[in-house]
């Protein structure tokens, strides 16, 4: 690839899942991958146990903020992931969607959160070593 490849994570709320998922995206890729979340129906603020969880890996996501969902947002990704939320994105050719089934943290304390994180974690590695496998950290 020519240009610095970008990702967008869309959950509901944009206040959990998508949230941990950009959090990690960007620790671990660095300014390799270009990084967005949003929501169709952004919370007022990020998950709690989501950010105490981001923090016990050593990741501060405490300055995010749930952002609304666009259609800009969506045609300036290259690759945009739902977190297995049932939001649906606008379609554009030559995008890669993806749906990422993970559990919903809203309301569980950081203990349930946990496992969520780790596979989250997972999962963006996974990624990383797909779209930027120069760059992959530990």
């Amino acid at each position: 690839m020519t240009t610095k490849p970008s990702v967008l994570f869309v959950c509901v709320h944009n206040a959990g899942r998508s949230q941990m998922a950009a959090g990690f995206l960007a620790a671990l890729a660095g300014d390799a991958i270009e990084v967005r979340s949003a929501g169709s129906a952004p919370a007022d603020q990020v998950n709690p146990a989501a950010v105490q969880a981001m923090a016990e890996v050593g990741i501060d996501i405490s300055t995010q903020s749930p952002k609304i969902l666009t259609t800009d947002a969506v045609e300036a990704s290259d690759v945009v992931i739902t977190m297995g939320c049932g939001d649906t994105c606008p379609v554009f050719p030559g995008k890669s969607y993806r749906d990422w089934v993970l559990e919903d943290p809203a309301g569980k304390g950081v203990e349930s959160v946990r496992p969520i994180r780790d596979n989250i974690r997972t999962r963006v590695e996974a990624l990383i070593a797909e779209l930027a496998p120069d760059t992959v950290r530990g």
